[in-house]
């Protein structure tokens, strides 16, 4: 296997820049294993393979907005800075533009909360993958200066940052949103309930892998970087229940 036997042409037509409302309404292609018969849906009719005693597995982790605009002190340059992990508080490991212009040393200004106020930015060390670890002055103010990271082939504005959250997003620390469980709505997880469906909760915070391309031919070569990920006692053995019963 070969990373480029995955290489397809997509029309930039194609891509939708603005969500359908209401979420549920998104479509839903149904592969029918039995016969490899192909069916176009709508989501909220995910129900119609949905029976009683099923487990739904939702991931609540929340979205921060991670991206960062500011300039660089002295010359005035242009910065962006993307939030990847928290190490401790007010320090980030980052990946930064332009990253060679950014060494340990430099330090950015960041406005954007609305109070007029600037928020430094020290590039404190380089890290793998051309990844910076970064020393923020006031986190809690950095977390209003930022924005929701949209995916690099969505080039409209979002009007409302909540669209690029599960209508469950709970515990923070996203980069990019869990986009599968974006087409939930409160309304039809109420649907699945009632038909006896168990839906629970585990926390995965989607990282650095959602945006960066994979750049050898081989995927085995590929360095994955970590994520962080939390499995209750209780998700784990209604999974092994259902796995039991079929």
């Amino acid at each position: 296997m070969k990373t480029s036997d995955f290489d397809y042409s997509l029309t930039a037509g194609l891509i939708a820049q603005h969500p359908v409302e209401p979420r549920d309404h998104s479509r839903l292609l149904v592969l029918h294993r039995a016969t490899g018969a192909l069916e176009h849906r709508r989501f909220f009719e995910i129900t119609d393979y949905l029976r009683d005693g099923d487990v739904l597995v939702f991931n609540d982790s929340r979205v921060i907005p991670a991206r960062l605009k500011g300039k660089r002190a002295g010359s005035g340059g242009r910065v962006e800075i993307l939030l990847l992990r928290r190490r401790e508080p007010n320090v980030w490991e980052a990946l930064v533009r332009p990253a060679r212009r950014l060494q340990p040393g430099a330090r950015v200004e960041i406005t954007g909360d609305g109070s007029g106020e600037t928020v430094l930015a020290d590039i404190a060390e380089t890290g793998e993958g051309g990844m910076r670890v970064v020393r923020f002055s006031d986190e809690i103010r950095l977390m209003k200066a930022g924005e929701v990271p949209l995916p690099p082939y969505i080039h409209e504005p979002l009007a409302d940052p909540e669209r690029y959250q599960t209508v469950y997003a709970r515990v923070t620390g996203s980069v990019a949103a869990p986009t599968a469980g974006l087409h939930f709505t409160p309304e039809l997880l109420g649907k699945i309930e009632a038909k006896g469906v168990r839906c629970l909760f585990t926390t995965l915070h989607i990282g650095l892998d959602t945006f960066r391309p994979v750049p050898e031919e081989d995927p085995r070569e590929h360095a994955i970087y970590r994520e962080y990920g939390v499995v209750g006692e209780d998700v784990a053995g209604e999974l092994s229940r259902a796995r039991k019963e079929g």
